[in-house]
């Protein structure tokens, strides 16, 4: 049998741990300000924040775990500590779809960490503005969920702006029934997000026939408006049932169970190549025969796997459309380089939206 160490024995260990973790800590913060003052002496004035580098620094940490932590745990510690003294360099400044409480905000914080400062903006377009003026170095905003498809107001900005694709983040959407009330009998109406209605559809229809659903801005805002009043209900993230001091009546009431939103940040960086990456276009072909046969032929030559196509009206003429694709690969990689050359040759009009980390889960 194993012998049972002393619980006081045990304690001090883990202060004695905590100590030197702590020194190691203070240790990489001074470092994170070193190579602050090294870019500032080079001349790198803009964002010290790197996707590429974070994405390599995470992907290395699940590669080096030897648990008992799980990788998601060793990830979730490391980015927050990459966060912090990331801060001590210059502190990052993104916009999120608010109010405070929503997923996109979960996002942002899953993918910056917790030291950023999230700037709460009311919608997808002025996400994007926000980034464009300067006002914020980046912005998260959602671009496809797993059950309700793509997000339009996302895809149709992007046919406008100049900003990139920096990176891309994942999040398990669970969806919950909230509310100042206690039971399921006292709810005569409900908010939430389009998106979020429709992923509880199957859910409302069973427990909650015919009561009046009401699409609002955001979950969040769902949520606040939800506090006001008794006898109304939000459906929201667990976040928003803190911030706004609402019961939470039901659990992960969303019709499929591996619900999940892809996010993608924008900005003015161009990450540089990590071995995993993505990119995206974004192709007009006009109004002509064969015209997919041409956005395909290109990727099937090179070998190039691509992971999403999804079709737009271009708004530029009767029956136009517009190809938003995502590719594995960077544009930099030898035989996706070849394949944008190509394709360029073959279509009206090709926008690269940016190449950037995977995202690490």
């Amino acid at each position: 049998m194993t012998a049972i160490i002393p619980l006081s024995e045990l304690r001090e260990r883990i202060d004695a741990i905590d100590q030197q973790i702590l020194q190691l800590i203070n240790r990489r913060a001074e470092c994170a300000i070193e190579v602050a003052r090294t870019k500032m002496a080079e001349g790198e004035t803009g964002s010290f924040y790197r996707a590429d580098r974070e994405a390599q620094v995470l992907r290395k940490i699940k590669e080096l775990n030897p648990g008992p932590l799980s990788d998601d745990a060793s990830v979730h510690l490391f980015r927050e500590l990459m966060s912090a003294c990331l801060a001590l360099e210059k502190p990052l400044e993104v916009a999120f779809l608010g109010p405070v409480g929503t997923f996109t905000q979960q996002a942002t914080f899953k993918h910056f960490g917790h030291a950023v400062k999230g700037i709460p903006v009311a919608t997808i377009p002025e996400i994007f503005l926000a980034v464009e003026t300067g006002h914020c170095q980046f912005g998260v905003v959602p671009v496809e969920n797993s059950t309700e498809g793509v997000i339009a107001h996302t895809l149709d900005r992007f046919m406008t702006t100049s900003l990139q694709i920096c990176g891309e983040v994942e999040i398990r959407v669970h969806q919950n029934l909230l509310g100042k009330m206690d039971t399921l009998a006292a709810i005569n109406e409900v908010y939430s997000h389009q998106q979020s209605l429709a992923q509880c559809r199957q859910w409302l229809n069973t427990y909650l026939p015919g009561v009046p659903c009401t699409a609002v801005s955001s979950n969040a805002e769902a949520a606040r408006l939800a506090s006001l009043d008794h006898n109304k209900a939000a459906i929201a993230g667990l976040m928003a049932a803190e911030l706004y001091e609402l019961n939470i009546i039901e659990q992960h009431i969303e019709d499929e169970s591996n619900n999940t939103t892809r996010f993608i940040v924008i900005g003015k960086q161009q990450p540089a190549s990590t071995g995993l990456d993505k990119t995206s276009i974004l192709v007009s072909t006009g109004n002509q025969a064969g015209a997919l046969h041409k956005i395909l032929g290109p990727f099937a030559e090179y070998g190039i796997s691509m992971a999403h196509i999804e079709s737009r009206p271009s708004r530029q003429g009767l029956w136009e459309y517009v190809f938003f694709i995502d590719i594995d690969g960077h544009r930099d990689d030898p035989d996706v380089a070849k394949a944008l050359e190509t394709l360029q040759n073959n279509v009206k009009m090709l926008k690269i939206l940016g190449s950037y980390p995977k995202a690490v889960i």
